[in-house]
């Protein structure tokens, strides 16, 4: 079975003449433990697609299974408890709270779980070990440089141990450098089982992925093996 499939996606926006066709009649169907890129022009409508498949918005028309479940028809709530359970963002400006630590950061994916405060202290001290940032863990955020605060975000989607992370131009607010640790921390998750999927319009970024997924004008014009297998 896989973890995605998307059928006959439709995504329109207004009303009438202002109407808006942000995704036209996409399938897609992606398995556990891909890492996928998803390219286009500014405009093609692959945020949408993202947003759609990370339970952030809802399709027009057509239907979208996540692990087996329509999630096509679910109400805020639960489409809300889905994203919790399923599913972590990493996102271009980082999307951290800039007057919490780094801890605190980290910590926010588990406050929702029934964990104990020493189950949640012993996963994010984990996690921050792994990442290299363990030193910063009582730092906050607003004090980090962009590369740092890139890792917080990587930490919090790992914290979670959700099956899939979905990334929106994860690299947008980076150096060379500090985007190609990134993209190698990514190959590490895919490695360890997580399915990945990377929103870009930076062909060095889609070479560290297994799959490209090129979308035109609220289609998919194509969808190839990336040149990592």
């Amino acid at each position: 079975m896989a973890l995605i499939e998307l059928e006959n996606i439709y995504k329109t926006y207004g009303e009438d003449e202002y109407t808006t066709v942000a995704l036209k009649g996409v399938d897609l169907t992606v398995d556990n433990g891909e890492f996928i890129s998803i390219m286009g022009p500014s405009g093609s409508g692959k945020s949408t697609l993202l947003n759609i498949i990370g339970c952030m918005d809802v399709p027009t028309q057509g239907v979208y299974r996540l692990d087996g479940v329509n999630v096509t028809t679910l109400r805020d709530k639960e489409l809300s408890r889905i994203r919790n359970q399923k599913i972590s963002f990493v996102f271009q400006h980082f999307a951290l709270m800039h007057h919490f630590t780094v801890f605190e950061n980290v910590a926010l994916p588990l406050w929702k779980r029934e964990l104990s405060k020493k189950e949640i202290k012993e996963k994010v001290d984990h996690y921050l070990e792994k990442l290299g940032i363990a030193h910063l863990k009582k730092k906050n955020v607003s004090k980090l440089s962009g590369g740092q605060k890139q890792r917080v975000a990587i930490a919090r989607a790992m914290v979670a141990e959700t099956d899939i992370v979905l990334a929106d131009e994860p690299t947008g607010a980076l150096d060379q450098e500090n985007g190609a640790r990134l993209m190698e921390l990514f190959c590490q998750m895919n490695e360890e089982g997580k399915c990945i999927i990377v929103i870009t319009h930076d062909e060095k970024v889609a070479s560290y992925t297994k799959r490209i997924v090129r979308i035109v004008d609220g289609q998919i014009h194509s969808d190839t093996k990336g040149e990592r297998q």
